[in-house]
């Protein structure tokens, strides 16, 4: 259930959703459990790839991962961060330790359960989560964000910061979206920090 629209009938109705306790252990919690994508308005941006030459590979295939790994390889992640000195240092699937965290007025405890980020960058002050989309999105479920954070909160003392990026097909641009939590422990504390279109060249 990644988007308000993949929920079942009767939890559109009620307005809930689902988050894991546990791997195989759910909370059903009425309330808003997803931000909003919003379309980017502004004038796509060409960028010019720091590279010197072209990356033949880059264009076998059609997955996130690849759009992703060309992004970063033409430094374009690095730029928008404004930090030179990420590299990629987290990827795939691992579990969270345990953390506490509000949704609305309740209290939700998660133990262990299994996150996946798409490419996750260190910098020397801050540590960069991205999840990234093949095609559009109009919104998705917070968890996908905020449980990385907290998750890799726990693990350093530099600031964690959550980018949302998708690629669109239509003109070939890349779309980038920094959210940040303004509440730790606040679920629906998310926040869109910036965004930017960008087409590399």
């Amino acid at each position: 259930q990644d988007t308000r629209e993949s929920r079942p009938q009767i939890f559109r109705e009620n307005k809930l959703f689902i988050l894991p306790a546990v791997n195989g252990s759910y909370y059903i919690l009425k309330g808003e459990g997803y931000v909003d994508i919003p379309e980017i308005k502004e004038e796509t941006k060409i960028y010019k790839s720091k590279l010197d030459f072209a990356l033949d590979t880059s264009e076998v295939g059609d997955s996130e991962m690849q759009h992703l790994d060309f992004a970063y390889a033409s430094s374009l992640i690095r730029t928008f961060m404004q930090d030179p000195s990420l590299v990629l240092t987290i990827r795939g699937r691992k579990y969270t330790p345990t953390f506490n965290f509000y949704v609305n007025k309740q209290r939700i405890e998660v133990e262990s359960v299994q996150t996946e980020v798409d490419a996750g960058y260190e910098g020397k002050n801050k540590v960069v989560l991205v999840e990234a989309k093949n095609s559009a999105t109009k919104n998705t479920i917070i968890r996908q964000l905020y449980y990385p954070f907290r998750q890799w909160q726990s693990y350093t003392k530099k600031k964690v910061s959550t980018l949302f990026f998708e690629k669109n097909h239509i003109n070939g641009s890349y779309s980038i979206w920094e959210f940040e939590f303004t509440d730790v422990n606040d679920y629906n504390s998310i926040k869109l920090v910036r965004s930017g279109k960008y087409k590399i060249g």
